[in-house]
């Protein structure tokens, strides 16, 4: 059986009795090529991932090419790697800031993220930099620091940093051994009478189903009628609600307006999506908030355990609650931030995707990032058809770092591996005047092209 095959099976393992048995899964149609290769099998990461959201499509209703074959494996590896074929004008995009990276350290590696301001300023405050300084002085200070304590400081600090480990020394940490129980995508579901808050110090028992609102589905679209709620950022969230989106949903993405998101990472994975600004720290904004989630079927978060607690929002009974994490809701990293690149980094993956085997390497593509997101979107699907059944909504959880572990353990290693192929003109599409967006066509079968090209970030209103 081929990994991506294994995948898909492992992920609907997982579920349980939420779906029915799975029968055989397609096969997909194109030459695999040298699309995202790499020492390890992540083409049948990706792959798997993306048949796992058209098996699950499958179960909620949709028929036609969706479920009729399987993904194309060069359309899906030009998705996953859509930042490297975006173009703004025809310009490419940098996909990493300069104080983003791999450093040494006294003792070994370090990858650092500072995409994002406040994580740059974090950085730098951590070590004792000025707030203009350039790589060269970033790597400098680091060549002195010991990797093992700047990874434990920077995650009290808020800032991003990972050492770089083996396998074998990720497998055998505290961390490491989180990520490894449990199945791809976790979905429990909420059998129970659930408790309504629906004023301060007043609660009432109400059941599940007491906000479930019908579906109105299509063969071609599953989720029509389906209002997601999103409040994620970077990829793997944001990748989850496109694909939920392109299957139908009303996706109304929210965010903070401070700090902004990266413009050219929102209009790679925004398409076919609403965007809206809210600031939760406002009274008047978490009202609105509250009512836009009264009126969801699914709310989408990649936010850290307890962050809508914080802010008083409560999800609404018979809501599906779907959250990605980097390292999972269990083990003494479940509270911290981390990225695709992060996680390559502290699993042990980026030593196995060394060019030389001293220096640090990454996949061809922020594929944790994609797959989980696929995974995480076909545990929704599953999810709403098993509501629409009963009634009942479900928590859906997935990590990058689990992600890793099937990644790490699946087999079928390559080091001898070819460059990855660059997929074609045929894999990509334009829109828009100024600038000109180009991106990657969708990785479901047969989806030309996504159902609208992203708008501009924060430019909807909040509503639904």
């Amino acid at each position: 059986m081929e990994q991506w095959r294994r995948l898909v099976a492992e992920y609907e393992t997982g579920l349980g009795n939420l779906i029915t048995p799975p029968g055989e899964a397609p096969a997909p149609g194109g030459d695999r090529g040298a699309w995202l290769a790499a020492t390890l099998p992540a083409l049948d990461l990706a792959l798997g991932a993306v048949s796992a959201l058209c098996r699950a499509a499958g179960r909620a209703g949709a028929r036609g090419p969706l479920t009729e074959r399987g993904p194309d494996p060069a359309r899906v590896a030009a998705s996953f790697a859509s930042d490297r074929l975006l173009r703004l004008d025809g310009r490419p995009v940098d996909g990493f800031a300069p104080l983003s990276g791999f450093f040494r350290t006294a003792d070994g590696w370090v990858r650092t993220h500072a995409n994002y301001p406040h994580h740059r300023t974090r950085l730098l405050r951590l070590l004792d930099l000025h707030d203009g300084a350039d790589r060269e002085e970033l790597a400098a200070r680091l060549a002195g620091t010991s990797g093992a304590a700047l990874e434990d400081d920077a995650a009290r600090a808020g800032a991003i940093v990972a050492r770089v480990r083996t396998p074998e020394e990720w497998r055998a940490s505290g961390p490491g051994d989180a990520a490894r129980g449990g199945p791809l995508v976790r979905v429990r579901r909420r059998e129970h009478v659930a408790e309504h808050v629906l004023s301060p110090g007043s609660r009432e028992r109400v059941p599940e189903l007491a906000h479930v609102r019908p579906m109105e589905r299509t063969w071609s679209r599953p989720l029509e009628g389906v209002r997601v709620l999103d409040l994620t950022r970077v990829i793997a969230g944001p990748v989850a609600t496109r694909a939920l989106a392109q299957l139908g949903a009303d996706v109304l993405r929210v965010d903070p307006p401070v700090p902004a998101e990266i413009r050219w990472q929102h209009l790679d994975t925004g398409q076919s999506k609403r965007s809206a600004l809210l600031d939760l720290h406002d009274a008047g904004d978490r009202r609105h908030a509250q009512e836009l989630l009264d009126g969801a079927d699914v709310l989408v978060t990649g936010y850290r355990p307890g962050a809508l607690d914080r802010f008083g929002l409560r999800p609404p009974p018979g809501i599906v609650r779907a959250r990605v994490s980097a390292w999972g809701d269990d083990g003494p990293w479940a509270g911290r931030r981390g990225f695709d690149s992060i996680v390559q980094a502290a699993s042990g993956i980026a030593l196995l995707e060394s060019a030389d085997g001293r220096t640090p390497g990454a996949l061809p593509a922020q594929a944790l990032d994609h797959a989980t997101g696929y995974l995480l979107a076909a545990g929704v699907v599953d999810a709403l058809a098993a509501r629409a059944r009963d009634g009942h909504g479900s928590d859906v959880t997935a990590a990058l770092a689990r992600t890793a572990v099937w990644l790490l353990d699946a087999g079928g290693r390559d080091p001898e591996h070819p460059a990855p192929a660059v997929p074609g003109p045929g894999a990509t599409v334009s829109h828009g005047h100024r600038p000109c967006v180009t991106t990657a066509r969708p990785a479901l079968p047969r989806a030309d092209d996504h159902r609208a090209p992203a708008h501009p970030w924060g430019s909807d209103h909040a509503t639904w």
